[in-house]
């Protein structure tokens, strides 16, 4: 505990506080000064705290306190279990809870501080749920919780250029040694070049330095494009692969399938698509949406003691009590007229849990012949990279050869066939490439005659026209093709729609009484609901009327709590002081003298009695300057009058020496005038 008060009071003494506290004068402070030293430690880590504590509320000053202490996560020491003691202790303030605080507080003020700036814009405002019904709100909220995301990610980028190690100094550092290589490189290239100046064909022997250099550049992107393409290659034949064998397996089941099933799997494929994008997906992300939300909840609220979840578990089992209670009146109010509807709910929960759990045994088994046929591709490219057979025997292996002689020959006749063609395409393209020019030159001179004629871009405009008239030629085609296609499809369609009506016919008639049925259930339905609206109406009635009592007795309770520390703060004082009274009667009556001599009353009574001797001296002092008050003024007159006599004289003296010098001067002069 000494340890701790003197690190306290050299703390304190530091800047930015210079209490210039000791041992002793810290330890006399009374409740109020440790109160507001308190406060200007908080003041110092948050200025919004800065105040002086006597012009609020002593309630409001704890509430304050707590608040900051509870955002700096300042946890109570082990000898302080309840949190109300440590509640109390503060508003009265006593050393047992102050002195750790100030301890905790001074040995970590860098840190509190920039807890307390980040709290400023971190800690999350809770808006209840109501509030976020409202789409502007809601709207509000989110961009506050993006910004909030926003600062976190600026703040850290800050704090890591902080620690990054990167000074000012040490880049100009680097910039000076980089700027003296730069002028060692300069004038090493200025060496060189007068090296080389004097070399014969220089500037060809540069020139072809330079393509090297360039060559080599062009050669080190060409590897590199070659690596990148052989990638390409290998992600292609992976995909070609994979198309392969979806198209094998699309064959097998297409062979013995209709279009009828066909459809069917289809349909079923889209239903359960949609229901996983209508229903399982939205609800599984609100969930984890949700979840969320609470676990940034938890993360913006202070650290919480073990009485704080106490009382948070206390409060959850009464809401649970209060529901099962509502829960059951109302199976006991309403279960005559739910007891229709309960067995189709019960149903449907059930049909309802089934389908996700169906859904949910579909996904994994996807997964799993996705996996299964991702290793399935893995195997097989790793049998080709490793080229692996089964080996032939007998009458295979001669009818393998046989097939490789004819193969073979296969090969060699296509083999001319596609040198003849590559001769023919070679002759071709010269052909192609001589009437190309041909046409430029003829295309050239039908443009100078064009211009010489004045209808420059007439030819132009005719092959335009005519390709046009191509092109229009087969639009009507098509159209003529798509005419005759959309009135075949209509008739098959108009077919299709009669064989669909008369099948639906009796579908149709047990559609009509399955409406009038649920007519009478919708019917029945609004009639219930009206019931259950008043219902409700009376019950939330009766629990706002309760909401506003309870706000009443809490306000009340809260009135009575700070009456009650108010009192019992008064209380202690009053006991302090009774308790130095006690002390000083016991003292007064003691027989020992040396013992009343310390009692406060003797203390006074001496001190009475100099005063009044100093009094009486004081007095007599003062009789005696009114009685030489008149020959002391006269004195001083007297003194006056003989300092400006003596100053008279002092001028005067001065004035004579300086006309006796001034007339010697003047002999002096007489005398050189009578020589000369």
């Amino acid at each position: 505990m000494g340890d701790q008060i003197q690190f306290i009071v050299e703390k304190l003494n530091q800047e930015p506080f210079r209490k210039n506290y000791n041992l002793i004068t810290f330890d006399s402070l009374e409740s109020v000064q440790l109160l507001q030293l308190l406060n200007d430690v908080l003041g110092e880590i948050d200025p919004k705290h800065a105040v002086d504590i006597r012009e609020e509320l002593p309630e409001q000053t704890a509430k304050r306190m707590l608040s900051l202490l509870g955002i700096l996560k300042y946890k109570p020491p082990g000898n302080i279990s309840d949190l109300s003691t440590f509640r109390q202790g503060l508003v009265t303030g006593s050393k047992p809870v102050i002195h750790p605080v100030l301890h905790w507080l001074l040995q970590r003020t860098n840190e509190l501080k920039k807890r307390a700036y980040l709290a400023r814009f971190l800690v999350k405002l809770e808006v209840p749920a109501e509030f976020l019904q409202d789409d502007i709100v809601a709207d509000i909220n989110k961009q506050y919780e993006e910004l909030m995301e926003a600062f976190k990610n600026l703040h850290k980028e800050c704090e890591q250029l902080k620690t990054s190690g990167l000074s000012t100094a040490e880049i100009r550092r680097d910039i000076s040694a980089m700027e003296e290589e730069k002028d060692q490189l300069i004038k090493r290239v200025e060496r060189l070049k007068k090296r080389v100046e004097t070399v014969q064909n220089h500037q060809r022997m540069l020139e072809i330095a330079r393509q090297l250099r360039l060559e080599k550049e062009r050669e080190e992107s060409l590897a590199q494009q070659k690596q990148e393409q052989k990638n390409q290659l290998f992600h292609a034949e992976q995909r070609l692969q994979r198309a392969q064998l979806q198209l094998k397996e699309m064959h097998h089941a297409v062979v013995d399938s209709k279009p009828e099933s066909l459809m069917k799997k289809l349909e079923e494929e889209i239903n359960f698509n949609s229901y996983l994008v209508t229903e399982k997906i939205p609800r599984e992300l609100e969930s984890k949406k949700n979840l969320v939300y609470l676990l940034q909840k938890v993360v913006a609220e202070p650290a919480m003691s073990q009485a704080d979840l106490n009382v948070l578990e206390m409060k959850i089992n009464e809401v649970n009590a209060e529901m099962n209670q509502l829960i059951e009146k109302r199976m006991m109010k309403y279960e005559p007229i739910d007891s229709k509807f309960s067995l189709y709910r019960q149903q449907a929960s059930i049909i309802s849990r089934k389908k996700e759990a169906k859904a949910e045994e579909l996904q994994a088994a996807k997964e799993e012949m996705s996996s299964a046929e991702r290793q399935m591709l893995q195997k097989t490219s790793q049998a080709q990279e490793l080229e692996g057979a089964d080996v032939l025997k007998g009458d295979e292996f001669k009818h393998y050869v046989n097939k490789l002689r004819s193969k073979n020959t296969f090969y060699k006749k296509k083999r001319l066939e596609i040198a003849e063609i590559t001769a023919e395409y070679g002759i071709l393209q010269r052909t192609e490439e001589l009437l190309k020019q041909r046409h430029e030159a003829l295309q050239q001179q039908l443009q100078a005659i064009e211009e010489k004629k004045g209808i420059s871009g007439y030819s132009y405009t005719q092959e335009e026209l005519e390709r046009v008239s191509a092109v229009k030629s087969e639009m009507d085609e098509m159209k003529g093709r798509t005419l005759d296609n959309m009135s075949d499809m209509v008739k098959k369609l108009n077919a299709m729609v009669a064989e669909k009506k008369a099948s639906l016919a009796p579908v149709i008639k047990e559609l009509r009484q399955l409406r009038q049925k649920c007519q009478e259930l919708t019917q029945e339905c609004d009639e219930k609901k009206i019931q259950y609206d008043s219902c409700a109406a009376g019950l939330e009635s009766n629990r706002s009327a309760l909401e506003q009592e309870v706000k009443g007795l809490l306000e009340e309770c809260v009135q009575e709590e700070s009456n009650y520390h108010y009192t019992n703060c008064m209380k202690r004082i009053l006991d302090v002081q009774l308790q130095r009274a006690e002390e000083e009667m016991k003292v007064y009556v003691s027989p020992d003298a040396q013992e009343r001599r310390k009692a406060i009353r003797e203390q006074y009574t001496r001190i009475i009695l100099e005063q009044e001797n100093l009094g009486k001296k004081l007095r007599e002092k003062q009789k005696e300057v009114r009685e030489n008050h008149g020959p002391n003024m006269k004195q001083i007159k007297m003194w006056q009058d003989f300092e400006q006599l003596m100053k008279c004289k002092r001028e005067c003296f001065l004035k004579q020496q300086n006309q006796t010098a001034i007339g010697q001067v003047i002999q002096e002069g007489g005398k050189d005038r009578l020589v000369l």
